[in-house]
């Protein structure tokens, strides 16, 4: 039996289109809710915390759902099909929203941002009593004293293409006194607050923008509810048991093709760059929501589903009737089997879940909280790429998998899942002290460490979490897999977002926090470990439960 490579690549096209949009979606709507609604970090973390809000409801809703569903087109096919179409319309929708509440803080004269200052102090009363700047000026002082420079500034003279806020010196000069390509501190630390302080009173007198923005969200969200569990189960469906772990490899993999078309696209629309805080995103959204419809299009004029998934049950029967013949096991061993499955965890055995599913909580409550705000991040305090350093990150997991996998078969998954979480720890905590002007490569090499660090955690934990299932209760354990790692998605978004409201250099610090319980709760984990089989090829190292 051998796994039909093209058929595999074809079904993948679904959870192509999955990742891309999420991609797109987590790298751009922090920057949208900040920069054009003046939103605080806080509510920007709420606002980003409803996917995975909805996912606990809709995902189980919906595989539930296409499990029941019989078409000609097949079970999962339909929930694809509608579900991607309502996704691409509802992003573009997204954009034109965004470029109506661009017109109200565009070309915006620092004149204008001095009325704004009443907004900061009600939406952050305690910002008065910030860390004053280097020449004793509190922040109102300091804004006032750029206002008052910026407006002798012959502004579009100096930057013609937008005569708004960038009139303050936006960048550090050299000794020469040229422009050089780091953020000067007067911008993040004083421009950037006052600028999304303005975008908010604008907000604030008219928030039906923002309303209609956020229920264009929610009906994007719930559309890619409808067909995420669908697009992940059509795989198994399609596949012989045997081959699933070498099918789900390649299913991961265009995934991972998937985040890099979106990052690559980022870096040609110059998503990351501090220039474009203020940037129209009909262009880049519609490019993505054109690829989403590229690629069902290809999945549905290939795919086979009814067909497909018959052959799957075909060759799945005829594997069995071989195997029985082979293995002439006698009733008295099969009852043997079923005895040996009916035993529920012992004491140790629940104390050592529980602290796993609590390690897997406690990483995704650091990792998550980068995913989620490291665009905002990148472009308010480093000045850096996001869309090349994520690229770098995920290539360097892709590239792991095969090494990980042959160290986890021989050192076991708990040491090799430590090892993983120290790698995250270090990146973080290193990327903590990295500022606008840092070394770039220096960064790409953290985010390569994270990615590699990060493949070594995922590829471990839920093969680990399962391994100590009692009796047929796989998927009762996936459940609590999926429920620790999703609920710490729901609550990081938010509590990170608090932090980075009082100061927005806290973001890696969290993050390194977290991690570290992570691993101190691992070293109380003593069952559940195992070194796996060796991979009986190299593509399977690829088969990632994410």
């Amino acid at each position: 039996m051998k796994l039909n490579y093209k058929r595999t690549i074809l079904v993948g096209f679904a959870f192509f289109l999955i990742c891309l949009f999420w991609q797109a979606y987590d790298n751009t709507i922090p920057l949208i809710l900040t920069n054009k609604f003046g939103m605080s970090q806080t509510w920007s973390g709420v606002i980003m915390a409803l996917d995975n809000i909805l996912a606990l409801f809709l995902l189980p809703l919906f595989g539930s759902l296409s499990d029941k569903v019989k078409t000609k087109s097949g079970r999962r096919t339909p929930f694809i099909m509608i579900g991607t179409i309502l996704a691409a319309v509802l992003f573009v929708g997204l954009s034109v929203v965004d470029a109506r509440q661009l017109t109200k803080v565009e070309n915006v004269t620092p004149d204008k941002y001095e009325s704004s200052l009443s907004v900061i102090y009600d939406a952050n009363p305690e910002v008065s009593v910030k860390e004053k700047a280097s020449d004793g000026k509190t922040l109102a002082e300091a804004l006032k004293h750029l206002f008052a420079e910026a407006k002798k500034l012959p502004l579009q003279e100096i930057y013609p293409e937008k005569s708004d806020f960038m009139a303050i010196k936006m960048y550090k000069t050299d000794e020469n006194g040229a422009e050089t390509t780091t953020l000067s501190d007067d911008y993040t630390d004083y421009v950037v607050p006052a600028r999304n302080a303005y975008a908010w009173q604008q907000t604030a007198k008219s928030p039906l923008t923002l309303i209609f923005f956020v229920v264009l969200l929610l009906g994007t969200l719930v559309s890619m509810g409808i067909f995420r569990s669908p697009a992940v189960a059509l795989m198994p469906d399609v596949t012989p048991k045997p081959l699933r772990s070498k099918a789900n490899a390649i299913i991961n993999l265009m995934g991972s093709f998937g985040g890099i078309t979106v990052l690559v696209l980022g870096m040609i629309f110059k998503t990351s760059s501090a220039k474009n805080a203020l940037m129209n995103y009909i262009p880049f959204f519609a490019t993505v929501a054109g690829i989403m419809i590229i690629a069902l299009i290809v999945f549905r004029l290939t795919v086979k589903e009814p067909a497909w998934a018959l052959d799957a049950q075909r060759l799945e029967e005829i594997e069995e009737a071989e195997k029985k013949k082979e293995d002439g096991a006698t009733a008295s061993e099969e009852v043997a089997k079923a005895a040996e499955q009916t035993g529920k965890l012992s004491k140790a055995e629940l104390r050592s879940l529980i602290f796993l599913l609590l390690s897997v909580a406690l990483w995704y409550m650091g990792y998550n909280a980068v995913t989620s705000k490291y665009s905002v991040y990148a472009t308010s305090v480093l000045d850096m790429d996001y869309n090349m350093t994520l690229i770098i990150a995920q290539a360097a997991a892709i590239l792991s998998y095969i090494p990980i996998g042959i160290i986890s078969t021989k050192v076991g998954r708990k040491k090799t899942i430590l090892a993983g979480v120290v790698m995250l720890g270090v990146a973080f905590g290193a990327a903590a002290f990295l500022r606008a002007g840092s070394p770039v490569w220096f960064m790409n090499i953290l985010f390569a460490l994270a990615g590699i660090a990060w493949a070594t955690i995922n590829v471990n934990s839920f093969p680990m979490v399962v391994e100590m299932a009692a009796g047929n209760t796989v998927g009762k354990y996936t459940g609590y897999y999926y429920t620790a790692s999703m609920a710490a998605q729901v609550i990081t978004p938010i509590l990170s977002g608090i932090f980075l409201d009082i100061r927005f250099t806290t973001l890696f610090p969290y993050a390194t926090v977290f991690v570290a319980l992570a691993f101190v709760t691992m070293l109380f984990v003593k069952h559940g470990d195992h070194k796996p089989m060796k991979k009986k090829s190299l593509i399977e190292n690829f088969d990632v439960d994410d």
